[in-house]
């Protein structure tokens, strides 16, 4: 029986990347059944909505979307795809494994992180409130009357809230992974030091998790300060393994890892909640390449791995992350930002890589 999955195609050079991916999502013997869709600008263009509710239909559907770079309209009005996709379908969790492979160009060569990030709350929920606004100059009195600081008129407020509710299954999910991949430590980062009440929170409501929901689990758990933790990150990158971080400071570390690891093109990644699980590469769309057959697909089909991993496919999994590590490691069908030169003339394609991970797959990657 074929797993049905909706497919966003993205635009930019989305399009090309998914076509690479969906070839060898299929060249794994795993059978699925894509419905392919379309959002972003190209879309907002025709339809007047970036992320039609069409999309939203099909994934709820069918509860799995691979989804390629998607670009929002600038002044649109619109907020990102990608936050819409976590909100409207309670994609609580990022995931994002960062592995480095043989052959990639790294000071880091021993990285094999994943970092879970929340994906609601902290200084990303949204609620702001504007220079010069009445109701800023009605919070900044609330201030002052509870807490007793008098702040400048010309400020600009975001809202930092971190919840026991949110905390709780993030720190879940984190130790679940671990116990599912066969993880042996989990670290949570926060700056509890400092905000004694929202990240406070969340290390307290973390480590009671790990007390006494995973203590007999054998998973490690710790806690790190953030900027510690990127201290140690850059330095001894080796000696951890799952980070589980509050919004904000999780998307500026999963862009640190994709930085251990020889950049974003080789960053999966993974949105997903209770009921729905969306896996994305997490670079741009980089419009400026569209039609060319230039860019790397790599991130996207790494995300295609974790994909088949989700739904217990494992072999197939095993087998395409390892097709993907031996192209990457030989050098020779990769794209020009793996070359040791970004002008070499060796440099294949976006189509050519997908060829070269088919015939590792053909011929027993191991």
């Amino acid at each position: 029986m074929a797993y049905r999955v909706t497919f966003i195609s993205g635009d930019g050079t989305g399009p090309e990347i998914s076509e690479a991916t969906s070839r060898v999502l299929d060249a794994t013997g795993v059978e699925f059944e894509w419905d392919w869709q379309t959002a972003g600008t190209d879309v907002y263009e025709e339809e007047g909505n970036p992320l039609p509710d069409r999309v939203l239909e099909s994934i709820k559907e069918r509860g799995l979307a691979m989804k390629a770079p998607i670009t929002t309209p600038v002044g649109s009005g619109f907020r990102s795809i990608n936050v819409q996709l976590r909100k409207e379908l309670d994609l609580y969790a990022c995931l994002r494994p960062c592995r480095a492979y043989e052959g990639v160009r790294t000071r880091f060569p021993e990285t094999d992180i994943v970092i879970v990030r929340e994906n609601h709350e902290d200084l990303y929920a949204g609620v702001e409130y504007e220079k010069g606004a009445e109701d800023t100059a009605r919070l900044r009195e609330f201030i002052a009357d509870t807490e007793g600081t008098r702040l400048r008129e010309d400020i600009g407020v975001t809202i930092k809230a971190i919840s026991v509710f949110g905390t709780e299954r993030i720190v879940r999910e984190a130790f679940e992974y671990a116990q599912s991949y066969g993880r042996k430590k989990i670290t949570l980062a926060h700056k509890a030091n400092i905000m004694k009440f929202s990240d406070g929170l969340f290390l307290e409501t973390g480590q009671r998790i790990a007390d006494e929901e995973f203590g007999d689990s054998g998973i490690e758990f710790e806690e790190r300060i953030i900027d510690n933790l990127c201290n140690q990150l850059v330095s001894r990158p080796e000696e951890y393994d799952v980070i589980v971080l509050p919004n904000l400071y999780g998307d500026i570390v999963s862009d640190l890892g994709a930085g251990l690891i020889g950049g974003l093109g080789l960053a999966p990644g993974a949105n997903v909640g209770d009921d729905y699980a969306v896996f994305e590469a997490v670079h741009g769309s980089a419009p400026k390449y569209k039609g060319q057959n230039k860019v790397n697909p790599m991130a996207l089909m790494l995300s295609g791995v974790m994909l088949l991993h989700h739904i217990e496919e494992t072999e197939a999994a095993n087998g395409l992350e390892n097709a993907i590590a031996e192209v990457i490691s030989e050098g020779e069908s990769v794209t020009y930002d793996m070359k040791s030169s970004r002008d070499d003339p060796s440099a294949v394609g976006t189509s050519e890589v997908a060829d070269a991970i088919i015939e590792k797959m053909r011929n027993g990657a191991s």
